[in-house]
């Protein structure tokens, strides 16, 4: 069995074990930098979830493989541009990280010329940090109905906490934001903190290393 299915099935029995409710938790395999052949063995395992970073990455690696393995779903975790929305709405089947008005309504304006609706996350910058992208909790509210009011199917919230504080209060509050606006996904937990995530009600797990090994 190739590694990659092994450390799946491992991480999968780690939440079977500490979880309750482990059967409604989805593991995206986030397959950023590593080339198809290292994600080809999971491919044919069934695995039907993967995380992208980049745009025209994912187009040159998912393109073809989308055409024959119509299940997968394809999740960008990375920042997006307002230039590239059109061809991360071809690709993409979920976006994690929308966290501002131009975004959303760019979103929106392809979205009708596509003839096609994405899944989305508002991503939430949970610990206030200068450097990472992400709506203000405070403005979470308005972003949230500004993109209702543009008919966009927004279905969870999405974190990445400080890694130099315990994730779990960050979690915990994302758990809290996600009642208060009444959404049903929580995109939050890596390979490090991931079974503190799906204590806290996370729903989408975005684990690379633990699956695939260290990047390069």
């Amino acid at each position: 069995m190739h590694k990659s299915i092994t450390n799946l099935n491992l991480i999968k029995e780690d939440l079977k074990s500490k979880i309750k409710n482990y059967q409604n938790i989805k593991i995206i395999a986030v397959s950023k930098t590593f080339p198809i052949e290292t994600i080809e063995p999971l491919i044919e395992h069934g695995h039907r979830e993967y995380g992208e970073n980049k745009v025209q990455e994912a187009i040159s690696k998912w393109t073809d493989i989308k055409l024959s393995n119509p299940n997968i779903k394809l999740h960008l975790i990375g920042k997006l541009q307002t230039n590239k929305v059109k061809f991360a709405l071809e690709i993409f089947d979920y976006i994690h990280s929308v966290d501002n008005k131009k975004l959303a309504k760019k979103i929106a304006d392809e979205e009708l010329k596509q003839n096609k609706k994405i899944k989305i996350f508002l991503q939430i910058n949970i610990g206030n940090e200068e450097q990472k992208s992400g709506v203000n909790k405070d403005s979470l509210e308005d972003l949230y109905l500004y993109c209702k009011n543009l008919n966009l199917n927004v279905i969870g919230l999405m974190c990445i906490p400080p890694m130099e504080q315990k994730t779990e209060i960050f979690f915990k509050e994302m758990k809290l934001l996600a009642k208060k606006f009444n959404l049903l996904e929580l995109s939050m937990g890596m390979s490090a903190d991931y079974i503190e995530a799906a204590k806290n009600s996370a729903t989408y797990l975005r684990i690379g290393s633990n699956i695939f090994g260290k990047r390069g």
